[in-house]
């Protein structure tokens, strides 16, 4: 069954069993070929999404496809597209890192001599192939979430879906898992992320969707939305501790010491809050940006 998503979801709701509500009419697709970020505060309703994609969580109503597959009326097609790596680690301790992997295959029918390429691919890709014959338990926090995604992978799911996949990573293991998903994705897997790292997600990720208390607030490409924002906060070192300056009042100053964070917008542009520091004699510095963009964007989309 051809299609151009690699799922659609189309006015879905989950209601808890003492009538909280955790999700709300949700209505969202992502194309095949995507790296889309799935973002929203803790308990917005990302993982409860996630868990009824992959047949985890039973949805009130609403319909789900995968690859054109519906999760109601062809429940195992659906599945067999998708790759999960869910927050918590949940393989075998005890199992060699070899045979986690190999024997997820075996979920999906793939015997171990039809997965043997595919589990000795990812783990030399990820990293861990000299290790495949160690317990899972001897690994690092980091290698374990390597092994997670090389499970996630051993059947060559269409969609891969990282659920907060370098939390407690080093930023060494970081940076070598953006690479290998970047070029995961380069190869054709759509790839779904939800982190708190959100300068994970403006790296990485093309397309996104912002949860809150379960529903989506904003989705759309990255650039197009934070191209929508029609001011900043950008912060500037001085060479001496700031005092008032009347022209700076539009831009709403923050002060500390030696540094000034400003707000700049269309009618209040950066160039010229420079030019009137500059009148009043100070030396700048350095200038950099207050937070992320995305990061900006995002506290603004979830704060009530």
């Amino acid at each position: 069954m051809a299609t151009q998503s690699a799922f659609c979801i189309k006015n879905l709701t989950k209601t808890y069993t003492n009538w909280v509500i955790a999700l709300r009419w949700i209505s969202l697709t992502v194309e095949q070929g995507d790296f889309f970020a799935l973002l929203g505060p803790n308990g917005a309703g990302k993982s409860t999404t996630i868990g009824v994609l992959c047949g985890l969580v039973q949805k009130t109503t609403g319909s789900v496809e995968i690859c054109g597959y519906d999760i109601d009326t062809h429940p195992s097609e659906a599945r067999k597209y998708v790759g999960i790596v869910p927050q918590e680690f949940n393989f075998g301790i005890f199992e060699s890192v070899y045979d986690v992997v190999i024997n997820q295959a075996g979920y999906y029918g793939i015997s171990r001599k039809e997965a043997a390429p595919n589990v000795e691919k990812y783990l030399k890709s990820l990293g861990l192939w000299e290790k495949r014959n160690m317990q899972s338990k001897t690994l690092s926090g980091g290698m374990k979430r390597r092994l997670m995604i090389a499970r996630a992978l051993v059947h060559s799911p269409k969609l891969l879906i990282l659920d907060e996949p370098t939390a407690g990573v080093d930023i060494e293991l970081r940076r070598g898992m953006w690479d290998f998903l970047r070029d995961l994705n380069r190869e054709g897997t759509t790839i779904i992320l939800t982190t708190h790292y959100l300068e994970e997600a403006e790296l990485l990720c093309t397309d996104m969707a912002i949860i809150n208390k379960g529903m989506i607030v904003k989705q759309g490409p990255i650039k197009s939305l934070l191209a929508s924002m029609e001011d900043e906060s950008v912060t500037i070192d001085l060479d001496r501790p700031f005092e008032h300056i009347a022209e700076l009042s539009p831009y709403t100053p923050l002060i500390q010491n030696e540094t000034v964070d400003i707000t700049i917008s269309r009618e209040h542009t950066l160039d010229a809050a420079l030019k009137s520091i500059h009148k009043a004699g100070y030396v700048i510095k350095n200038i950099r940006p207050k937070s992320g963009r995305l990061e900006e964007f995002f506290i603004r989309n979830t704060q009530v």
